[in-house]
């Protein structure tokens, strides 16, 4: 039954495969027992490997074990979830904030706890498959707005009649970089009284000071905001968080499946988030040199003359003109001993090489890069 449906996949060049590193995440990583250049992972400040934040799983391994054999709800988490959900809290500007096991979890489980039958959604038209699918779980009605068109999103607001409205967005976009005009939804949010989800796992770590997106645009989080992140990316750990005023965090722990019904995160984990916490807050170092490394990268991009969207962050696509071209870039750069996979349909419209820089990475790593690029 199956065979068919992959064989036209891998004929139109959209199968995929796995890949599996030997050797710990970070700028350098070893495939099939090569050693390649990693221009395609989100940790962004280089901390995924951090000996910091391996010691800190280390002791809470031995001190509470690995599996937490429960949810939350039934006593499997730790006073260390309670400490990581303060530091998120304190991180975020909110009154609470609340741990879950993934950033698809979290979107798949929040969105249709704050939106239910009768309600009304409106998302990008680029937003990521999670907030895609919490959408379609809610059975709310949703409405799609053009990627970051503020006067569509308006006529739509202004059409409905449901009594409850949601905006849901990315705040950066994961395939183009860029970042979601958020001044102007805060105030179409307030204006409209509509709250607005907004889903900050691109942006926790980097932007902001690191403090995310709000911060990015000098905006309070106000009442009418959720915030949802992950510290599987700029943070180098694993899980999710949601942010909000009391209420709302309270409303989700009683209302989110994904969180009722999963088992808690492994308590060396959350310990391993925790000193990541304490790392962005006292190294900020760490961020200088990732947007100084950004600026390098995205100057030498255009200088080639590749078209990198508009990306205004660490993710810098090369937009591909076809699959094919966009596979033979990827082969040519794992050839210079680059890993930077191609992205194809129906991740994206457009395919592309789509490139992540970090803080960890050196000119030189980033000049050998442009240099393979201008071959």
């Amino acid at each position: 039954m199956f065979k068919d449906d992959l064989t036209q996949l891998k004929a139109s060049g959209r199968l995929r495969e796995l890949t599996d590193r030997t050797s710990p995440q970070g700028r350098k990583i070893t495939i099939g027992g090569r050693e390649l250049l990693n221009f395609g992972s989100n940790d962004y400040l280089g901390l995924a490997a951090d000996p910091a934040l391996v010691r800190a799983a280390v002791e809470a391994l031995e001190k509470y074990g690995l599996g937490g054999g429960a949810s939350r709800l039934l006593a499997g988490g730790t006073e260390l979830a309670m400490e990581l959900e303060a530091r998120v809290a304190r991180l975020k500007g909110t009154e609470a904030a609340l741990l879950l096991n993934s950033g698809y979890a979290a979107n798949t489980g929040i969105v249709p706890a704050v939106a239910r039958p009768g309600d009304a959604i409106f998302s990008d038209k680029l937003n990521h498959a999670s907030l895609i699918d919490g959408c379609n779980i809610s059975r709310a009605e949703t409405r799609i707005y053009r990627h970051r068109d503020m006067e569509h999103l308006e006529r739509l607001l202004k059409q409905t009649w449901a009594k409850h409205k949601i905006v849901v967005t990315d705040s950066v976009f994961s395939m183009d970089g860029d970042i979601a005009p958020l001044k102007e939804m805060d105030t179409l949010c307030s204006r409209y009284n509509a709250l607005l989800y907004l889903d900050d796992a691109h942006a926790t770590g980097v932007l902001g000071g690191g403090k995310g997106s709000l911060a990015h645009f000098s905006l309070e989080p106000e009442p009418w905001i959720v915030q949802m992140g992950t510290f599987s990316k700029a943070l180098g750990s694993f899980g999710a968080f949601a942010s909000a005023d009391a209420s709302k965090i309270q409303w989700i722990v009683n209302s989110a499946r994904s969180f009722v019904y999963s088992t808690a995160l492994p308590a060396c984990v959350v310990a391993a988030s925790i000193e990541a916490i304490n790392i962005l807050e006292n190294d900020t170092g760490r961020i200088e040199r990732l947007w100084a490394n950004r600026e390098r990268l995205h100057a030498g991009i255009r200088k080639l003359g590749f078209n990198a969207g508009a990306s205004e962050t660490p993710i810098i696509p090369i937009i591909s003109p076809g699959i094919k071209e966009a596979m033979a870039l990827s082969d040519r750069l794992l050839d210079a001993d680059i890993y930077a996979p191609a992205i194809r349909p129906p991740t994206v419209r457009e395919p592309r090489i789509r490139l992540t820089v970090t803080a960890a990475h050196t000119d030189e790593d980033i000049d050998h890069l442009l240099g393979a690029l201008n071959t």
